[in-house]
C-alpha cells in the first residue's frame, strides 16, 4: 500500500516526495505548517485529495504550535495558519474544502479551552485522512463496472494513490478495483507534459500494482485511439463545477476531444469534495499558472532558448458534453450533471 500522506504520533505530516519519483523513494517530514505549505506549493505533494488531506494535517500542526491559553489570541493565530495553507494553490478545491472543514471544527461551541481546540483539530485531521482512504476505495468499486474484460484504458496525469492519502486513488483507483476483480486490463499512460506526472508517477504506480502499463507521449493519444488500441479513458479532477465541467491537468481537454471524435467513453473519477457546487460552470474555475521553468527545463537540463516567451497553465477545463459519467464515492452521476450531482450531494 502506497502511503502518500501520513500523520506521525508527534503530529508531523509525513509525505512521499513526488518530485523525486520514480528514481528515488524519499519521505519528507513536515514539522511546521510553513514547511507543509511549501510542500504543497512545490508539488512535493500533489493531487487534489492528497492536497486536502495534507492541508488538514498542516492546519492541525500549525494550531498545535500556537503558544497561548487565550482563546482570542489562539483564534487569530489559527486564522493566520489557515490563510497560509489556503494560499498555496488556487485550482484544487479540496484544499479549500479541507481549510473550511478545519475552521468549522474550531468553531465548535463545546470547546472551552485552547487545549481542547488543539485536540479537536488533531482528531478532525485524522478523520479527513481516514475518510479519504475509504472514499477512494468506494469510488473504485463504483467505477469498476465501466471497465470490461480486455479493455485498455488511457489515463492522463496521475490520479492514483499518489494523488490521495494512498492505497487506491481516484481514476487509477477505478482501474485498480477492476484489476482486483480479476479483469485482464491494460493501461496507456500519457506522459503528461510539462511536469511528467504520467511518466514519473502513473507508470511507477501501475508497475507497483502489477498492472500492465504502456507509457506514451501526449501527442500519441490520437494515433492509438484511431488504431483501436484504446477502449476507455478515465481521468481525475482538481475541481468540478456544479454543471459537471471538470478541471484537470493541462492536456485533459485535448484527450476528451479526441475520445469524443473516436466514440470512446470518457470518465472522470473524483470525490464529492472535489465538486464545487458554488460555481455554475468551468468558466469560473481559477487556472493556476506555474513556473515557466517547468516548460523550459526537464530537471536541471535546459531545453528552450533563453528569453523565449512561455505560458504554463497547470490545468484546463473539459466541458461536460465530453464526459460520459462522473464517478464518486456516493455513486455515479450522468447527464444532466446539474441534477445528478446535486442528487449525489444530498444522498
Amino acid at each position: 500500500m502506497i502511503k502518500t500522506v501520513e500523520f506521525t504520533q508527534e503530529g508531523y505530516v509525513r509525505l512521499i516526495d513526488q518530485r523525486l519519483l520514480p528514481t528515488e523513494e524519499v519521505f519528507l517530514e513536515c514539522r511546521d505548517y510553513i514547511q507543509l505549505a511549501e510542500a504543497i506549493k512545490n508539488m512535493t505533494v500533489r493531487g487534489a485529495p492528497a492536497i486536502g488531506v495534507s492541508a488538514a494535517g498542516g492546519i492541525a500542526l500549525g494550531a498545535r504550535a500556537v503558544d497561548t491559553q487565550d482563546m482570542g489570541i489562539f483564534q487569530k493565530r489559527f486564522e493566520e495558519v489557515c490563510n497560509v495553507i489556503a494560499s498555496t494553490r488556487p485550482t484544487a478545491v479540496n484544499l479549500f474544502w479541507a481549510v473550511d472543514r478545519m475552521k468549522k471544527a474550531a468553531k465548535n461551541p463545546a470547546l472551552k479551552s485552547v487545549a481542547e481546540m488543539k485536540a479537536a483539530l488533531r482528531r478532525e485531521a485524522d478523520a479527513v485522512l481516514a475518510e479519504d482512504l475509504l472514499i477512494n476505495e468506494k469510488m473504485g468499486k463504483n467505477g469498476a463496472g465501466f471497465i470490461s474484460e480486455g479493455d485498455t484504458i488511457l489515463t492522463h496525469c496521475n490520479a492514483g494513490a499518489l494523488a490521495t492519502a494512498g492505497h487506491f486513488g481516484t481514476a487509477l483507483g477505478v482501474i485498480k478495483a477492476a484489476h482486483l476483480e480479476g479483469k485482464n486490463i491494460k493501461v496507456f499512460a500519457d506522459e503528461t507534459r510539462p511536469f511528467l506526472q504520467g511518466a514519473r508517477l502513473t507508470a511507477w504506480e501501475m508497475k507497483k500494482e502489477g498492472i500492465d502499463v504502456t507509457l506514451i507521449t501526449d501527442n500519441m493519444a490520437g494515433y492509438f485511439m484511431n488504431k483501436g488500441f484504446i477502449q476507455k479513458v478515465i481521468v481525475g479532477a482538481d475541481r468540478i463545477a456544479s454543471n459537471g465541467d471538470a478541471a484537470n491537468k493541462i492536456g485533459t481537454y485535448s484527450v476528451a476531444v479526441l475520445a469524443k471524435t473516436h466514440n470512446i467513453p470518457f470518465y472522470v473519477a473524483a470525490p464529492i469534495s472535489t465538486i464545487d457546487f458554488e460555481i455554475p460552470n468551468g468558466d469560473n474555475i481559477p487556472i493556476e499558472e506555474r513556473d515557466t521553468r517547468e516548460v523550459s527545463h526537464v530537471g536541471n537540463r535546459q531545453l528552450a532558448p533563453d528569453g523565449v516567451k512561455i505560458l504554463n497553465p497547470a490545468f484546463d477545463v473539459t466541458p461536460n458534453e465530453y464526459i460520459e459519467a462522473i464517478i464518486t464515492e456516493k455513486g455515479v452521476a450522468k447527464k444532466p450533471f446539474k441534477e445528478s450531482l446535486e442528487k449525489l450531494r444530498n444522498s
